[in-house]
């Protein structure tokens, strides 16, 4: 079979990627074209994305592609989720889109409930509350009498924002439809009685389209500034976790997975939405999946900590590798619950670790070396505490957990997660999120027919890591500690 190519644009909440695809019928290879940051944009009092420089970043490795006359078939892009762009009625951007870690959300839940009571807003929609949640977003701005809302002719999730920007075609991709706490799973579509809380007509959403849809092609502005022809973009799992999740290495189900990057998010993967008294009081989400599946899951506050706090350790070392291995030079004991809210976007992480130690009665860490134990045993030890409750509400046996996303890479906090939680940790691929991009796509094409097949030719692809628990019984007290540190 003739080699065929594909370009998976992967952005993530801190940094983006493009990544060559090249399959030969048999196995995939990726070869990073380009890499860039995606910060957040402080100004005028709140946090934005520049939804035109990730364009551009785009566009320049289309021209990339161009010049190395590689013969691509198609693009799809992956984003994190819940965030969106907002565009006039003649396509242009009415205002850079706000970020979710922005504090103009605080307390919008409640006002929220006030109107549509949570039971009834997780009954429709089976997503866990975060004051982020598009849905909340979308209220905020709103009751605030947002401008930029106001003339939008349409409400475009980000990597529906920037496909509309290549093609000229509005969608909404199921996936990161789904996290935005506004898609009804029952429907397959945005949940009338919300949007009508909302007071947004249903006709401002592109429509809905399930993953492997050709979006459209390239408009002539875009192939004549890239110099390609008129390739299609097609919708992948336009969120980055459901793409992820796609590209796990197994032939069988009875796993549990964690996209462990910035977010962790752990959960499994279920023919059908859990929508529970348990699930809702435990907060889980369910959130979309490829071929009709559920990504049933929990967000856990994830290596944020540890990005945060690097940014304030200028004696450490500067290699990610070698500054995590630090902790096992480390003996400290004391522990943090990773999704209090105090770690959601304070001034500066180690002091809110600080803060969250004096809270509980711990001494507070001293070294970057206490930092990182702290934060990965932490992390670790919540994993556990999840994987407990996913085992009381399905039945689907858990004998191992994927690990996929770059905290893969991380090999102590990898043995921590299997020490924690009692189960072989298989580790890989790093690049997950890009291999399933691409795996879609190559699907579209004709190269596989099946998720199961996806699932098949990621096995052939990638080498995993498997780290085996100690069953050391001092990860019983910890977790006995940790229990009683979350309610704080």
């Amino acid at each position: 079979m003739e080699t065929s190519y594909y370009l998976a644009v992967d952005l993530g909440a801190t940094s983006g990627r493009t990544v060559l695809a090249a399959f030969d019928g048999q196995k995939v290879e990726l070869r990073e074209l380009t890499r860039f940051k995606n910060p957040m944009i402080p100004m005028s009092g709140h946090l934005y994305w520049d939804l035109p420089a990730l364009y551009y970043q785009v566009l320049q490795a289309l021209k990339r592609v161009a010049e190395e006359r590689i013969p691509l078939v198609s693009v799809g892009i992956d984003t994190w989720g819940c965030d969106f762009s907002l565009f006039t009625a003649d396509g242009r951007l009415a205002s850079l889109p706000y970020s979710y870690r922005d504090a103009h959300t605080e307390g919008s839940m409640e006002k929220f409930f006030a109107r549509v009571p949570a039971e009834t807003v997780y009954g429709h929609t089976g997503i866990q509350f975060m004051e982020f949640n598009s849905l909340f977003q979308l209220d905020t701005l709103k009751r605030e009498g947002c401008k930029a809302l106001e003339m939008a002719e349409k409400i475009l999730f980000t990597p529906d924002a920037l496909s509309y920007l290549l093609t000229g075609q509005a969608v909404a991709e199921y996936t990161v439809a789904s996290t935005s706490q506004l898609l009804n799973p029952s429907t397959g579509d945005l949940d009338a009685e919300l949007l009508a809380a909302l007071g947004l007509p249903r006709g401002k959403f592109g429509r809905v389209v399930l993953p492997g849809t050709v979006v459209g092609r390239l408009t002539p502005q875009v192939r004549r500034y890239t110099g390609l022809p008129e390739l299609p973009v097609v919708a992948v799992a336009g969120h980055d976790t459901a793409s992820a999740v796609a590209a796990i290495p197994t032939v069988d189900g009875d796993f549990a997975y964690l996209s462990c990057g910035t977010w962790s998010l752990l959960g499994v993967e279920m023919a059908h939405p859990v929508i529970t008294a348990d699930s809702f009081r435990h907060n889980f989400t369910n959130e979309g999946g490829l071929d009709g599946t559920t990504r049933f899951l929990k967000n856990i506050c994830g290596l944020w900590l540890f990005e945060r706090c690097r940014e304030e350790w200028h004696d450490a070392p500067s290699n990610v590798a070698e500054l995590a291995a630090t902790c096992e030079t480390s003996s400290y004991e004391g522990l943090i619950f990773p999704d209090w809210e105090g770690f959601a976007h304070p001034l500066s992480m180690p002091q809110a670790i600080r803060d969250y130690c004096g809270r509980t009665g711990q001494e507070a860490p001293q070294t970057p070396a206490d930092y990182c134990r702290c934060i990965f045993r932490s992390l670790a030890l919540r994993y556990r505490q999840v994987v407990e409750q996913l085992r009381t509400m399905v039945d689907i046996p858990i004998r191992r957990l994927h690990v996929i996303g770059g905290g893969s890479l991380n090999r102590h906090l990898m043995q921590y997660a299997a020490n924690a939680t009692g189960l072989p940790v298989v580790a890989g691929p790093s690049e997950g999120t890009a291999l399933g991009n691409a795996l879609v796509q190559i699907r579209t094409a004709g190269g596989t027919d099946s998720l199961a097949g996806m699932r098949r030719l990621s096995v052939a692809s990638v080498d995993t890591v498997t780290y085996e628990p100690s069953g050391s019984p001092e990860w019983e007290e910890a977790y006995a500690r940790f229990s009683r540190l979350q309610v704080q």
